[in-house]
């Protein structure tokens, strides 16, 4: 069965899907704030660190997550460290782990935090910018998400029309996700995917319980730029 997904993050356009009268997604994901964007979403998801008086109160037909839900989902597919620490990243893993969706879309991710408003709320703590081993190349891990989508078949597209953006991923409008022509997955390198997945498994880098800065002695950074290299070949764009 067909299933699309959209993930909200907390970019100052992700108000624009306000407006969306109709909007073609049997789940919409929100990240952190986002909950605030459209009463109709289905899941909301945060770090733990996530203050409560800024947490949504769900009704009987959505859902929160907690670290309960998404680490072990993020696990499925190599762990943070490989795939990001930042919940953007943390909610695509989620979604093909829970949904194995045919398409994911995302509107308020592109990690560009120029400008008197960062957010949509205002000025906010811009996380992916953190001095953080695992998102020194955003890109990087987009490319890893779209690769490991497009292995299960699911294309994954970006619906925001800002200039600049921290995703690889396609850019499509909602007009074009409105009809049956769905858009495909993008090409794979496959010799790329396979020497990826091959340096991840040779490094090691997995923390079961996700708290990877407990370790950041373990982790090489030139390792790292390898693999995100390989990850961003890999994607035939």
């Amino acid at each position: 069965m067909i299933k699309k997904v959209l993930i909200i993050g907390s970019a100052p356009d992700a108000l624009v899907s306000r407006d969306w009268k109709i909007q073609p997604f049997d789940e919409i994901v929100t990240i952190n704030n986002a909950w605030q964007v459209r009463d109709d979403w289905t899941s909301n998801i945060f770090p733990d660190d996530f203050p409560k008086s800024k947490q949504a109160k769900p009704n009987k037909n959505q859902t929160i997550l907690t670290s309960k839900s998404y680490v072990p989902a993020q696990n499925q597919y190599g762990g943070f460290v490989y795939a990001g620490g930042t919940m953007a990243f943390t909610a695509s893993y989620w979604v093909l782990s829970t949904f194995n969706p045919t398409l994911i879309a995302f509107i308020g991710c592109d990690m560009i935090y120029d400008g008197p408003k960062t957010h949509f709320y205002g000025k906010g703590t811009a996380d992916p910018l953190r001095n953080d081993i695992t998102l020194k190349n955003l890109l990087a891990k987009s490319a890893r998400i779209e690769a490991y989508a497009a292995l299960q078949g699911c294309a994954v597209v970006n619906l925001s029309e800002k200039k600049s953006s921290k995703l690889i991923f396609p850019r499509v409008t909602l007009n074009e996700l409105q009809t049956n022509n769905l858009p495909k997955p993008r090409n794979l390198d496959y010799q790329k995917v396979f020497a990826a997945k091959k340096l991840e498994q040779r490094l090691a880098y997995f923390q079961e319980d996700g708290k990877y800065w407990k370790k950041l002695d373990h982790y090489t950074p030139e390792e790292i730029d390898k693999l995100d290299k390989l990850w961003i070949e890999a994607i035939n764009i």
